[in-house]
């Protein structure tokens, strides 16, 4: 493999979607189907790494976030600790800045610009030229921080390549240092998806912060627009931030939740027939692919992975008695005699389980591993999904069609899962592609889905060369190409 000298991208003269993936293909829903009705290539040998080049486009971003294929043939990006939305054309890694979004507020932590999601009219001549984007803002005007989070919707003026015009779609959404998840995109329904994760309560610092992924909005809480409750879910809003009427009511409580349960989120997509998935970190282990199911229960705190009582119990820091949580010292691996500990078998609420976890282990499992000396979590049998993207059958790389590709921060690679023909279940065991020292945040594809464009993390700990933990990246801040060729 190589980061430079490649050669250019192959451009498509038949342009996608501007958000890139949300539309539906057009292929059947639920019904079980043969390999045949995938397309012709579903029954191919899949594509390996040797059948495609790669180059480096550019680096030192500063830490990209999200990245999706606009309709102008440009990368566009959010850069969270620069606080803007940059566009970059992949054949020569010319980048021209957007906006700066000077109300968003970072803080070194995993706050700042965040989502983003292009609407599927950009650049079509019909009035709806947006860009929606997700940032943490800061709502004390004092010394304090008090986080919150909003989407944002701009308008792209083609003449002068910039955003203005910004309404704020929707404002006060929870918002934190840590575990704020921040996918979002737009459905086949033209609605809004984001994900929202637990804000990293019940852990390190924010150990006496109740995680409420298991809590709902009451009616009052709706109607005062207080979204407090929103932590640990994906929600579904129109366009204008409004709750659509077919929302699933919830404890007799219609909001913008479509489903709860949920710890890091940071991968959403639609498949075939409409249906949609996520994947989130777990704790130690048990990072989740899940089919989402409006309205549904996904088990965390209660759960990690699947409800098996292995390597996992609900350690609840925030109920610690008679000492309090205040006065207690944080450790990752036995919690002090005064906080309650449950086992995944004592939830007795209806959740739904994962497609796949990434992994399950017993538990006996032994979570210290002397080769990641203080940085043990780079050694814990987690990936850290980072992204999600579905890849439809039909003309494309040989054998990838009806499977999802999923990035990852610690393994530096792209996981490509194959599912059934209903896509109601995961097949076989995921191939693991492109693996280099990074920490990879999301991918973009080429309209003709044979270019895959992934960027990376500009700094952080990932899995070494040799096993163990490094912090030193191959490509840091960058967005590299992986170009299917079809020769080795």
């Amino acid at each position: 493999m190589c980061f430079t000298g490649c050669g250019p991208v192959d451009h498509s003269d038949e342009p996608v979607e501007a958000h890139g993936e949300a539309l539906d293909d057009g292929e059947p829903g639920d019904g079980e189907l043969g390999d045949g009705e995938l397309g012709d290539e579903a029954a191919a040998s899949p594509a390996g790494e040797e059948a495609f080049t790669s180059r480096e486009i550019l680096r030192g971003l500063s830490y990209p976030m999200r990245v999706v294929w606009g309709p102008d043939g440009h990368l566009w990006l959010t850069e969270r600790t620069a606080k803007r939305i940059v566009r970059v054309n992949p054949v020569d890694g010319a980048l021209t800045p957007a906006v700066t979004i000077s109300d968003a507020f970072q803080s070194g932590g995993q706050d700042g610009v965040l989502g983003l999601a292009l609407h599927p009219a950009l650049l079509e001549g019909k009035g709806k030229d947006y860009v929606y984007v997700s940032f943490t803002y800061d709502v004390d005007p004092g010394a304090a921080v008090d986080r919150r989070t909003k989407i944002r919707r701009y308008t792209y003026d083609a003449a002068t390549q910039t955003l203005g015009s910004p309404v704020d779609v929707i404002t006060g959404l929870p918002g934190s240092d840590d575990h704020n998840s921040a996918r979002l995109m737009i459905g086949p329904d033209r609605k809004l998806y984001y994900t929202i994760g637990d804000q990293g309560n019940n852990q390190f610092g924010r150990k006496c912060l109740p995680i409420r992924a298991q809590d709902l909005p009451t009616a009052a809480e709706v109607a005062a627009q207080d979204w407090s409750t929103y932590q640990g879910k994906i929600l579904r809003l129109n366009l204008d931030g409004s709750i659509p009427h077919d929302n699933p009511q919830i404890d007799g409580v219609r909001s913008h939740i479509y489903s709860y349960g949920h710890r890091n989120p940071q991968g959403l997509t639609f498949g075939r027939g409409g249906k949609l998935y996520a994947n989130e970190h777990g704790p130690k282990s048990d990072d989740e692919l899940n089919l989402i199911k409006p309205g549904r229960n996904y088990g965390w705190p209660h759960v990690a992975g699947y409800q098996d009582d292995q390597a996992y119990t609900y350690d609840n820091w925030s109920a610690s008695s008679p000492t309090p949580c205040e006065s207690l010292v944080w450790d990752d691996y036995t919690p002090p005699p005064s906080v309650p500990r449950q086992l995944e078998s004592a939830f007795s609420q209806p959740f739904k389980e994962p497609l796949l976890t990434f992994f399950t282990v017993p538990n006996d499992y032994d979570f210290f591993d002397p080769a990641c000396g203080f940085l043990q979590y780079i050694c814990w049998p987690t990936i850290a999904p980072s992204s999600l993207h579905y890849y439809r059958a039909g003309n494309g790389i040989p054998g990838w069609g009806n499977s999802l590709l999923m990035t990852t921060l610690k393994k530096g690679a792209l996981y490509r899962v194959k599912l059934s023909p209903n896509g109601k279940s995961a097949v076989g065991e995921p191939a693991v592609l492109f693996k280099t020292i990074n920490r990879y945040r999301d991918l973009a594809m080429s309209p003709d889905r044979k270019t895959l464009y992934v960027i990376t993390d500009t700094a952080g700990n990932t899995s070494g060369p040799t096993g163990g933990a490094t912090t030193v990246l191959d490509n840091p801040g960058a967005i590299l190409e992986f170009k299917y060729t079809g020769t080795p």
